[in-house]
């Protein structure tokens, strides 16, 4: 087995697509099929959540630097 880092949506998807031909081409059982896809599910949710998290802490920074610079937060 290959050792794929999964980073990104697309990096899952690809994985993904991946197990689905190899089981459509009788190299894995429907066993394996289903726990790599049950895994890979939570694994998108994370790789969600991470980007969520990274894009609100964006936008705090910038809110912080335009206070900081004497211009009006809303409140």
């Amino acid at each position: 087995m290959s050792k794929t880092r999964l980073q990104t949506m697309g990096d899952v998807r690809r994985y993904l697509a991946g197990l689905l031909n190899r089981f459509e081409a009788g190299e894995i059982n429907e066993v394996h099929l289903k726990a790599a896809a049950y895994v890979s599910n939570i694994l998108t949710g994370t790789i969600k959540d991470s980007d969520f998290e990274q894009r609100i802490e964006m936008l705090e920074e910038h809110l912080n630097a335009r206070g900081k610079n004497g211009l009006k937060r809303a409140s």
